[in-house]
């Protein structure tokens, strides 16, 4: 990603925006999704080496790539140039406007590879088509194939199929009333998981008996392999009951489609097969591997950060909770650094990754980083050599165009200034319009690759 898509107006007008911008540049080439794949998984000639376990590709018959996310493409750019004339057949859905590479160059698919662009927060039509086809195709697999799939946040929305007796307006109604709930993407997808085929390990049981290789690119907090995309390929040690209790807690179960509420309870009750669990056969046969996540590019961060002659602290990769209450959190920090160095002295930049959750209660427009960055502007207030940079590593925060936005300490004089109060912004949700008048929204484009969310904190 070139820094100069990463600046704002604070940005250009900093000093240190220069060096701001390619410390968070760093980061995100640290989890190239193509380069991920080629440190991974290597061919020497008809021997393919994944993760140090070898593949005879001369006693393979079909090699299939399948999967979906929001980094699919480079993903299945880089395994079907290392898989060559091997391949034999492929589909990956991805989102729409995402197949880029981070040099914001649109990949060309490779012989033999469908690529298919469907939609994203909402699954549409596109995506049902695109996971049916992978179905299809995973329906032939024999002894003697080999399965590569590739995961990556998004993934879940993307590539779905209905259970029996549900829609896909089902699922669009329920998906819409857990993104405005706050509920947890671990929560959401414990759901999704029970109301989908190739969802919880599905994925793998309709691949088998072939071999499987999985390579994931990780979005969710900690890096449990059955969250990612809804761990198709991976044991799930949730049940129907789980699923259930989630509708329960955010008090959803007469705001769901009756089908949903009906189908879970079906499952609670034994009517139901449950999604393949720890200890199952079928994945004996395959290979997970996660190939790049959140600390990763933490760390990149920290490096670059060394460069530009900074100190470096990592808080967390673990940061979550609602956006709103994060801010003035990660603010009191820039506080105690300029009244004592703690936890490091200045000039440092402190790095928190995870991802915050929303709870709407206004019609405004914003994503989770955006209003994180809104709810510090009073509290960074005057803060000399202060700036907060909140940025969601797949280039798009929420429904929106932005990735995230810049705080200083002179965001919220300039905004009274621009007769804006931030809280009325906050009561709304409607940071993206607070800083879209500021000039600070981070407008980088998708950049091809999503391990959450990384919030940099600069006391300069």
């Amino acid at each position: 990603m070139d820094p100069g898509h990463l600046m704002t107006r604070s940005l250009q007008n900093s000093p240190w925006g220069t060096r701001i911008a390619r410390i968070m540049s760093a980061a995100l080439a640290a989890v190239d999704p193509e380069k991920a794949v080629e440190r991974h998984m290597k061919r020497f000639g008809g021997e393919l080496i994944c993760a140090g376990r070898s593949y005879d590709l001369g006693r393979i018959k079909r090699v299939l790539i399948i999967g979906g996310g929001k980094a699919g493409y480079p993903m299945a750019t880089a395994a079907a140039r290392i898989l060559g004339e091997h391949l034999t057949e492929g589909v990956v859905i991805v989102k729409e406007g995402y197949a880029v590479s981070q040099s914001g160059s649109e990949f060309k698919p490779a012989p033999y590879l469908t690529i298919v662009k469907a939609g994203h927060p909402l699954p549409d039509k596109r995506g049902v088509r695109g996971t049916n086809r992978i179905i299809d195709i995973l329906s032939r697999t024999t002894p003697d194939d080999l399965v590569v799939c590739l995961i990556s946040g998004g993934g879940s929305a993307l590539m779905l199929s209905p259970c029996p007796g549900l829609k896909l307006s089902d699922l669009q109604r329920l998906t819409e009333k857990l993104l405005a709930s706050g509920a947890t993407i671990v929560e959401i997808n414990r759901l999704r998981k029970h109301l989908d085929r190739v969802k919880g390990g599905r994925l793998a049981r309709l691949a088998a008996p072939a071999q499987l290789i999985t390579l994931v690119l990780s979005d969710v907090i900690g890096d449990p392999l059955d969250a990612i995309a809804s761990g198709p390929t991976v044991p799930d040690p949730s049940t129907y009951s789980d699923a259930y209790q989630v509708l329960e807690k955010y008090q959803l179960l007469d705001q769901v489609p009756m089908s949903i509420a009906n189908h879970l309870e079906r499952g609670v009750n034994g009517e139901l097969s449950e999604s393949p669990k720890p200890g199952d056969p079928i994945f004996n046969s395959v290979q997970n591997e996660l190939i790049g996540n959140n600390l990763l590019a933490g760390e990149a961060a920290l490096k670059q950060a060394k460069i530009e002659g900074l100190e470096m602290y990592l808080l967390t990769t673990y940061l979550q909770g609602e956006a709103r209450h994060v801010g003035p959190i990660l603010a009191a920090i820039a506080r105690q650094v300029i009244a004592s160095g703690h936890p490091s002295p200045r000039p440092v930049c402190l790095i928190a990754g995870g991802e915050t959750t929303v709870t709407l209660r206004g019609s405004g427009k914003g994503g989770r980083n955006q209003e994180l960055a809104l709810s510090a502007v009073e509290d960074l207030a005057e803060l000399p050599g202060t700036t907060l940079v909140t940025l969601a590593t797949d280039g798009g925060d929420g429904p929106t165009d932005a990735a995230g936005a810049v705080v200083t300490g002179d965001t919220l004089k300039r905004a009274k200034r621009a007769g804006m109060e931030p809280i009325d912004f906050l009561n709304r949700n409607d940071a993206y319009h607070f800083f879209e008048t500021l000039g600070d929204l981070i407008k980088c484009g998708p950049t091809g690759t999503n391990v959450n969310d990384l919030n940099f904190l600069f006391v300069l």
